[in-house]
């Protein structure tokens, strides 16, 4: 018979379950865009060298059949987006955010002087999967093109929108998980998907990706009487909750679960 420790580990794992059920769907979530032949474009252009980016998940699970047809037809719809496949969508919302032309990337803090050029980033130099060098692609290609108030919107939304891997927002998109928030981001505006939207989908994209904090933050939610399904997207999105320092605070008030995951800032 189980013995006392083992009966409370049972129990905390089947409420880790529940939580995680809460925070990632098991049966994934619809993004609310159109991806079309957004893949093809991709390569196309370069940013993608379809046989390196293949080459990661050679012997892998984690790609099925529908997930490459984002990279070879042009006639994609809504992208689903579950535990599996979610590092394979990170990595071609990462090639979209660093292709596509935007003022963020031109403009923003990515080109500030004082770090020395948009080139030293690990949203740019650990891009190694295009044709030719990453940055001859930076801000290059015009897959998706904003209207004024579009542009307004993606800039002011991404301002808000933090990853604990480090304590900068999608803004400032300096590695991968920004610099794919971003691509998503413009890819929403420019079909339509409202302020509020957008924040909801981001939230739940950063969850897939970094499973273990949102686990966290969604315990530390319920320790105050709230719960992850009732929180402000927004909220949890701004520095309080997912900026690495924030994050950090949450850390020392409340024990994170057991390690289910998390995405690194490499391919």
């Amino acid at each position: 018979m189980p013995d006392g420790s083992q009966k409370v580990e049972a129990i905390e794992q089947k409420e880790l379950l529940v939580l995680e059920a809460k925070v990632i769907p098991p049966d994934g979530i619809e993004l609310p865009v159109n991806w079309g032949d957004l893949g093809l474009q991709l390569i196309d252009s370069g940013v993608i060298d379809k046989e390196k980016f293949m080459a990661i998940y050679t012997n892998r699970e984690d790609v099925s059949e529908s997930d490459k047809k984002l990279l070879e037809e042009s006639s994609n719809g809504k992208i689903i987006m579950t535990q599996r496949n979610a590092n394979f969508l990170l990595n071609l919302f990462w090639a979209l955010g660093l292709g596509n032309k935007n003022e963020i990337l031109e403009k923003g803090p990515m080109t500030d002087q004082q770090y020395g050029g948009a080139d030293k980033f690990a949203s740019t130099g650990g891009w190694t999967l295009a044709r030719g060098d990453a940055m001859d692609h930076y801000s290059k290609h015009s897959f998706v093109i904003l209207t004024s108030s579009q542009q307004t919107l993606v800039e002011r939304v991404s301002q808000n929108i933090y990853r604990p891997c480090c304590g900068n927002s999608a803004y400032f998109p300096d590695c991968n998980h920004g610099m794919a928030m971003l691509g998503l981001l413009e890819l929403m505006a420019s079909q339509g998907v409202s302020e509020r939207e957008m924040y909801k989908v981001a939230l739940q994209v950063n969850a897939y990706w970094f499973l273990d904090t949102y686990l966290t933050i969604a315990k530390y939610l319920e320790t105050k009487g709230d719960s992850w399904q009732k929180a402000d997207p927004k909220e949890i999105l701004g520095p309080n909750y997912s900026s690495a320092a924030g994050y950090q605070k949450i850390l020392s008030q409340v024990s994170p679960p057991t390690q289910r995951g998390g995405g690194s800032c490499g391919v």
